[in-house]
């Protein structure tokens, strides 16, 4: 059905202005604050009543007021402009949509499961419209408001479903938003490996791996599925353990699921202000998890100088540390990281870096994706090598405990030296004698 959406954006800003109204009411009366769900229920009444008034009209001008079909329709657009994003909420509750790629309001490419790509409907009818939403959405989305303007053209944040957006506006010819939909948010490792994305062993490896308290540094490319699998290595760990999670944009979400683990501390980033005030790094918030009594600290990805942090964190006692980097090999994860540090305020040296390295992280876990035309071309996301690292001599040394064979397999490759202790958390490796 088509929705007018002249109509959804007018009653939006009707039913968005009675419930402002209704909150400094309660505020001035001294009343206790609606919850979201509790102001999700009155927004649906005052969205009836908008539209009962409507219809009334129409009908006292002698129109077709809307069907009980149109009507519901509006009402769901109405309420996902308030609540959720516009035009974009169908294609964020379509369970097979992967990736939305948005070149202005009417270039939007959607990319599905199975690998197709298809340009879909117009998500505004301006490009300032689709501004508009994206500014709605940093306000309220995340710990702290989040500006998009001219002075601010670059926006990362989390949506209410879990997705990651990211939005450029004023250096690109139009504005530009990529959004990388969460498709398994509660993913176990059970699950990756009943999709391919791990074999049994690996599995059981990694399994162990997180038991046993090593720190473990996923590596991949853009949208391999890095994030999907640090969250499947986070549901490993103990309820009884305290997790900090540290982000730029809160995205992992662990502390949504309170049975698997109960005592989370989400860390954001925040940036500053429109007078270059408040800013808190990455690198101050990896500092202050130290101080918050973490039983591990979890670093949602590595993109710049809280990389020395975070490896300094990993060699005072918090072992069992998770993060995600980007790298086109397991072997590349040991120079990113040593560009980052230099960029950092130590400017540690490459070999000093090499050394940090070698003495905070056991493992580097690679996951690649790649189009399989065995099956018409549907994407393919796999663990297709985990390296341990060794010791250092000048520079990182490591060997490749699990690799890629000419045959596709992922197969056990190096020995483990550390073998005898992933026994003790239940490892029985089926490929090494």
């Amino acid at each position: 059905m088509t929705i007018d959406h002249t109509l959804v954006k007018r009653f939006r800003q009707e039913v968005g202005d009675r419930l402002a109204h209704q909150r400094r009411l309660d505020q001035a009366s001294g009343l206790v604050p609606m919850t979201g769900e509790d102001e999700r229920q009155f927004a649906r009444a005052l969205i009836a009543q908008v539209l009962e008034e409507f219809a009334r009209g129409e009908i006292g001008v002698g129109r077709t007021p809307p069907t009980a079909e149109e009507e519901e329709a509006l009402a769901a657009g109405i309420h996902a402009a308030l609540f959720g994003v516009g035009r974009l909420q169908p294609l964020l509750d379509d369970p097979e949509v992967e990736n939305i790629d948005i070149n202005g309001c009417d270039r939007v490419f959607v990319g599905y499961a199975d690998g197709q790509e298809i340009m879909r409907e117009p998500v505004a009818e301006s490009d300032d419209e689709l501004v508009e939403l994206i500014q709605i959405l940093a306000a309220y989305s995340g710990l702290s408001s989040r500006p998009f303007d001219t002075a601010n053209p670059q926006l990362d944040l989390r949506l209410p479903d879990g997705s990651r957006l990211s939005a450029v506006m004023d250096v690109t010819v139009r504005p530009s938003i990529s959004i990388r939909r969460s498709r398994l948010g509660k993913v176990f490792l059970s699950d990756l490996v009943g999709n391919g994305t791990l074999t049994p062993e690996v599995g059981r490896f990694l399994s162990a791996a997180v038991a046993a308290r090593k720190n473990i540094m996923i590596s991949g490319s853009t949208n391999a599925g890095k994030t999907t699998l640090l969250r499947a290595l986070a549901n490993e760990i103990p309820p009884a353990e305290r997790l900090i999670t540290v982000e730029r944009a809160l995205e992992l979400g662990l502390d949504q699921f309170s049975e698997l683990h109960p005592n989370v501390v989400a860390f954001e980033q925040r940036l500053p202000n429109s007078e270059g005030q408040g800013e808190i790094t990455m690198a101050e918030l990896v500092r202050r998890s130290l101080r918050m009594n973490p039983s591990r600290v979890i670093v949602g990805e590595v993109l710049g100088d809280e990389i020395v942090t975070m490896l300094n964190a990993m060699t005072q006692g918090n072992d069992g540390s998770l993060s995600t980097i980007h790298a086109n090999s397991s072997m590349e994860v040991f120079n990113r990281i040593a560009t980052y540090a230099l960029q950092a305020a130590e400017r540690l040296p490459i070999e000093a870096t090499h050394m940090l390295i070698a003495g905070a992280i056991d493992f580097v876990v690679f996951i690649e994706k790649r189009n399989d035309y065995a099956s018409g071309g549907r994407l393919r996301r796999f663990v297709s090598s985990v390296r341990e690292v060794a010791g250092v001599d000048g520079r990182v040394l490591s060997s490749e405990v699990f690799a890629l064979s000419p045959d596709g397999r992922v197969l056990p490759h190096a020995p483990l030296s550390c073998l005898e202790e992933l026994a003790h958390h239940g490892y029985d490796p089926g490929g090494w004698a």
